[in-house]
């Protein structure tokens, strides 16, 4: 492999690592977030206006 073909492989594997990541990280938080949700009280209650 030519020097070029190794550094558009090393750019491709590192943004796939980047992107990888970041969805990993949204989709951690997101199951925080909905955890976080389902603990909250259910106020069946009508609240004022």
């Amino acid at each position: 492999m030519s020097a070029h073909a190794w550094f558009v492989f090393a750019a491709y594997a590192i943004s796939l690592l980047a992107i990888g990541g970041a969805a990993l990280a949204i989709l951690i938080d997101h199951r925080a977030l909905k955890a976080a949700l389902a603990r909250l009280p259910d106020d069946d209650e009508e609240t004022p206006a």
